[in-house]
């Protein structure tokens, strides 16, 4: 095997035939072998574009990349030669292709065919380098596999890797899974179920296959969260606080500002938990602006009522500050020290608050990342909470930790996110917590109109903000970049230039971004919040945790460049007044996904509407933080579409965590859950 190869290999995660066999096929194939080009023109016919595949063999007579206007408009355009003739095709968004083939170089490409001004050509065919062997791997009927693939291993180079292991490794595939529970699922043995996926006889074997591995991974998701939840609630304790009608006057004559029903209800929610020594696992979810933070506030506070501290985790120092500078206001004149710790606190300053910390000395602790060093240690914490909970990894939000040596003694803990956990995913990795929502938004809070705009009409659109502005109004733009780069992407630095220039003469322009330090950055946003900035160019530094009610437009450059709860997310930062909001996209989207996410921010102010969407368009991966969290995406469960196959997962798993907490009597599925989910669910301390 050349080391290109095994580079590829490695890149997909594949180092053991277990992770060849674990490889699964995305579809299978028919190829029509042997067509030339003057056949599949002739497939084609006079249509504009074929529902066939097409497979066609030919040698490379041109390479030429194109660089388009714009990022997206890039290609490579290759022509394929064959006796009868040439084809021309186009890979976009695919630059490396042009380092891969070069002219002479005899290759196999697998696509459709289209008229394009009168030139038969394909677009993002698959392709291979031809070593004389074509797929051997197929399967009943001719159908070949294909299989994720990079661009240094082809598919059908995999295909036939797994085809040449596959009957030698089955029989080594140990099932965990008793033939009487396999007989209650309905479902095959394990090595079956491999067989099923890779080499089907019929089109239903497949499906059978996959449901199975399918099952097996929800399963033991499932098995994790709830063994951890067990041992939570059976094993751990936590500080029993007060919450009675003393304590909920006191904390209310703290608040400014009326609680809405919604608040009230949660707040008794989470107020119930806190008087139990059972250690509270609650997620507050609330859309952008629902006034989350005075509900965690009513917790900490319990915390301090009753001789003990509580820290808020914040994902940004630029969060962090805001909400250590809400709390600071609204406790003023009494008696509550309130701390803020983050990376750019000079040594000095850090070490002094460390020791108060550890002293009792500060009652409420807010900060970064920063809190989750060793150094950290707390006198007597009661109640951790952690803000936007998605950005730390599900699981970090355990290290906070007492003085004390006794590990069975933890703090209450409460998770906040302004990304609502759609109902199938709270089922998943988030089935450990119980859920709190705050509907609805504060009284005084205006309606956003969202529009997605042409980037020829960007002036129209600055025009109109310039307009707000002259009336005394605030607003922000967002860029997807810092500095410039050859991509054509907006960057802060020269667009806040450029925008003063043009459209904001005479008015106060200014910027923030991540690069910049946290004093300078909150001097700036300091400034904004005072109105003594009109209009301020930032990065997503901005996407949580800034509250300005006189901030009443928002422009978004390149917004198809965003994710769709990144946009939510940011747009939540005007509407925060009584003033109507406006929230403008620039952008031409090109492909499907941007397309929908783009439609469906267009469509609805509902995070819980675009949540759901979210899980719709891009998948479960990325929702769970499975970069941060080492939880990896599924590679044959799909959701929404397999949530009945989740909820009979969690129900057996329900069964089986109270029948045998720590699967003592299943040595073989508590080895395999250990393995796949034990560093990343914490299970090291469970099991």
């Amino acid at each position: 095997m050349t080391p290109e190869r095994v580079e590829g290999l490695q890149k997909l995660g594949i180092q053991t035939v277990a992770d060849l066999i674990k490889h699964l096929p995305l579809r299978f194939e028919e190829h029509h072998g042997g067509v030339t080009i003057e056949e599949a023109t002739a497939i084609l016919g006079e249509n504009d574009r074929s529902q066939d595949l097409v497979t066609i063999e030919g040698e490379v007579a041109q390479v030429r990349p194109i660089r388009g206007w714009k990022r997206s408009k890039a290609r490579v355009e290759v022509l394929l030669e064959d006796d009868s003739g040439s084809l021309k095709i186009n890979w976009f968004n695919q630059p490396w292709i042009a380092k891969k083939l070069h002219p002479d170089m005899h290759i196999r490409v697998h696509g459709s065919l289209s008229n394009y001004k009168g030139s038969v050509q394909m677009t993002n065919p698959r392709w291979e380098k031809v070593d004389g062997e074509a797929c051997t791997a197929t399967v009943e009927g001719g159908l070949c596999p294909v299989y994720p693939a990079n661009e240094f291993i082809s598919s059908t180079v995999i295909a036939d890797m797994i085809s040449e292991v596959l009957e030698g490794a089955l029989p080594h595939i140990e099932d965990h899974f008793t033939e009487k529970e396999r007989k209650n699922l309905d479902m095959p043995e394990l090595r079956e179920a491999y067989r099923m996926v890779h080499k089907p006889q019929e089109e239903s074997e497949s499906k059978e296959g996959r449901r199975r591995i399918a099952y097996d991974e929800l399963y033991f998701l499932q098995l994790g969260v709830m063994m951890k939840r067990h041992h939570r609630q059976s094993m751990l304790r936590a500080p029993e606080l007060r919450w009675d009608e003393k304590v909920r006057t006191r904390i209310e004559a703290r608040i400014p500002f009326t609680l809405t029903n919604s608040q009230q209800k949660v707040i008794e929610e989470i107020g119930n938990d806190l008087t139990k020594t059972i250690p509270m696992n609650r997620l507050l979810q609330g859309d952008v602006g629902s006034g989350k933070t005075v509900v965690a506030l009513h917790a900490m506070l319990m915390a301090v009522v009753g001789d003990a501290q509580a820290a808020l985790m914040a994902p940004t120092e630029l969060l962090a500050e805001q909400h250590y500078t809400t709390m600071v206001e609204m406790l003023e004149g009494s008696s509550v020290s309130v701390g803020l710790l983050t990376s750019s606190l000079g040594t000095k300053d850090r070490a002094s608050l460390i020791d108060k910390v550890s002293n009792g000395e500060i009652d409420i602790v807010v900060g970064t990342h920063a809190l989750l060093t060793s150094d950290v240690v707390f006198s007597n914490i009661a109640v951790s909470i952690v803000d936007e909970q998605h950005r730390f990894g599900v699981h970090q939000r355990a290290t906070l930790r007492n003085k004390r040596d006794d590990d069975l003694t933890v703090p209450h803990t409460l998770v906040m996110t302004a990304t609502p956990i759609p109902r199938t995913l709270s089922l998943t990795i988030f089935g450990d917590l119980d859920v709190s929502t705050i509907t609805g938004l504060p009284p005084g809070r205006s309606p956003i109109t969202t529009r997605l705009v042409q980037p020829e009409d960007t002036s129209k659109v600055y025009s109109y903000f310039s307009e707000l502005v002259e009336k005394g109004q605030q607003g922000y733009v967002v860029v997807p970049l810092v500095e410039d780069t050859d991509s054509g992407m907006k960057a802060v630095l020269s667009h806040a230039e450029s925008l003063e220039r043009e459209y904001f003469q005479g008015k106060r322009v200014a910027f923030v971004h991540g690069r910049m330090k946290s004093e300078e950055r909150e001097k700036t946003m300091a400034a904004f919040r005072e109105g003594t900035i009109d209009v301020l160019v930032a990065t997503t530094v901005i996407e949580v945790g800034v509250d300005v009610a006189n901030a009443t437009i928002m422009v978004i450059e390149h917004a198809d460049r965003f994710g769709l709860a990144q946009l939510h997310q940011l747009r939540g930062r005007v509407g925060r007044g009584e003033l109507p909001s406006v929230c403008a996209l620039i952008a031409s989207p090109t492909t499907n996904d941007a397309i929908e996410r783009l439609n469906a921010i267009v469509e609805t102010t509902d995070g819980f509407r675009i949540a759901e969407r979210d899980l719709e368009i891009r998948g479960p991966g990325e929702l769970f933080g499975s970069k941060q969290s080492g939880i990896a995406p599924f590679k044959s469960a799909r959701l929404p579409r397999d949530l009945e196959l989740l909820r009979l997962a969690r129900r057996n798993a329900v069964t089986c965590i109270q029948n045998d907490p720590l699967l003592k009597h299943a040595e073989l599925l508590r080895k395999r859950l250990l393995k796949k989910y034990g560093e990343s669910l914490g299970l090291g301390d469970v099991a």
